[in-house]
């Protein structure tokens, strides 16, 4: 061990992981009585290095499957942290029941939804996951345990990135549907301040979100569409007949067989995406009956969309600044369009009531999430100068999309940092739990 973890200053690939694919709580119990550093990992989507670990154990988590109990007539679901919320959705839909929080994508397992906290396009009323679960079980170095919302460990467990130990169950409330489908209303605005202006509008919708051309300048700068929606209801499908209302079968149209070149994705033709996607927007705007996929996983269609970046890849940068901050969320689009730095994809959302959760990344104000093509020059220091803008302004980093934030602005955006890190020592008094992002970020001495 001493010799494997002597060259944790390197970079990590200098000292790959060993993956362990476990079936039951006992098999983990037994990785973490051991000496090896270790992180648990879903479906492995995380943007940066949440699930990573140089020289360590990487617990793959997504044969972990025993338990599926659903209370049909309450909507309490208790489910192994293995299942992806997708493969959820396909046994609860037809029966009526919905997620009560879902990213943008339905490849997250649970044990992922509850250690990022997720959150969706319903933040400004339900919260993140976390917010919504009875109990969750956790398997730590120091063993078994049961947690409530009371438990300072659940409070850290929520949005911890997999530090506290491994989420092994949960249980949730999930929400009673009529349909599968989604009832949509789209609105263009021509500017920024007539984007944040129409987002003030989800108080009506249970679902809003706010898709921004981020290549657009001057007057349009920060144009886009407002989107918002709720669960149709059996008498709002204007008229038509439907066999199966509650029927789900999700699947990909279309697959990006191999990466782009890299030159692909250029300031021009994204701007000529952007453009000619705003404009087929506000041709159809209005109201709509959609398929769910469509309105919350529109990426999930596509399967590898992330070639389309070619061989260099892309990162998120996704931020939260509070209300009145909003001449800051102005300034990273027109900055980064002003540098040359294309965002393909940009959205912007409002965040409601913070949970519970020491390093849950939603408090209330303004949420801009951006992919941005890497390794473009110039483009880490103008990241740099945004996350010290950021954390000045009260906002912060998500670290489950993180992958360069530097440690030095962690305690700001994060200020229950110490007690987040006291509670994991206490789980964990040999930093047997840890990754390459808490190392990376010296969260609880792990580096």
């Amino acid at each position: 061990m001493t010799q494997q973890l002597s060259g944790w200053g390197k970079t990590p690939a200098s000292f790959p992981a060993k993956l362990i694919q476990p079936t039951s709580d006992q098999e983990i119990l037994e990785v973490l009585s051991g000496p090896l550093r270790t992180a648990p990992r879903g479906l492995g989507r995380s943007y940066g290095d949440a699930a990573q670990i140089a020289a360590g154990l990487v617990l793959d988590l997504t044969r972990l499957k025993p338990t599926f109990e659903l209370d049909e007539k309450t909507g309490l679901l208790t489910v192994s942290a293995g299942y992806s919320l997708g493969e959820i959705l396909e046994r609860t839909l037809p029966r009526g029941w919905f997620i009560p929080v879902t990213p943008g994508t339905r490849f997250v397992t649970v044990g992922g939804a509850v250690a990022s906290d997720v959150h969706g396009k319903n933040h400004h009323r339900d919260g993140s996951f976390s917010m919504h679960l009875s109990n969750l079980e956790l398997l730590t170095p120091s063993g078994a345990m049961t947690l409530t919302s009371s438990d300072p460990a659940f409070a850290a467990t929520a949005g911890g990135m997999g530090l506290t130990g491994v989420v092994s169950k949960i249980t949730v409330k999930l929400l009673a549907v009529e349909t599968s489908l989604i009832r949509a209303v789209t609105v263009p605005t021509r500017s920024l301040a007539e984007t944040f202006e129409a987002m003030t509008r989800d108080d009506e919708y249970t679902y809003a979100v706010a898709w921004i051309d981020a290549t657009a300048t001057g007057s349009r700068l920060g144009r886009g569409l407002a989107s918002f929606g709720e669960h149709a209801k059996i008498d709002e499908l204007f008229g038509r007949t439907i066999d199966q209302p509650l029927a789900y079968h999700p699947k990909a149209v279309a697959t990006i067989p191999v990466s782009a070149p890299s030159q692909l994705l250029n300031p021009l033709t994204v701007r000529l995406f952007n453009s000619a996607w705003f404009q087929a927007g506000a041709a159809r705007c209005g109201e709509k009956i959609t398929s769910l996929d469509g309105f919350f996983y529109p990426l999930d269609a596509v399967g590898s969309w992330n070639r389309l970046y070619g061989r260099r890849g892309f990162l998120q940068y996704q931020v939260v600044v509070p209300y009145g901050s909003e001449e800051l969320i102005e300034t990273i689009i027109g900055r980064l369009a002003a540098g040359g730095h294309p965002s393909f994809l940009s959205v912007l959302k409002r965040f409601g009531e913070q949970s519970m959760g020491l390093l849950s990344f939603p408090k209330p104000g303004w949420t801009l999430a951006l992919d941005i093509p890497a390794k473009r020059p110039g483009l880490g220091e103008l990241l740099r100068d945004f996350d010290r803008r950021v954390a000045a302004a009260g906002g912060r980093v998500y670290l489950a999309k993180d992958g360069r934030l530097d440690p030095e602005l962690l305690e700001t955006m994060y200020p229950n940092l110490r007690k987040f890190e006291e509670i994991c020592h206490n789980l964990d008094p040999e930093g047997i739990m840890a990754t390459d992002l808490a190392r990376r970020l010296r969260i609880g001495g792990r580096h």
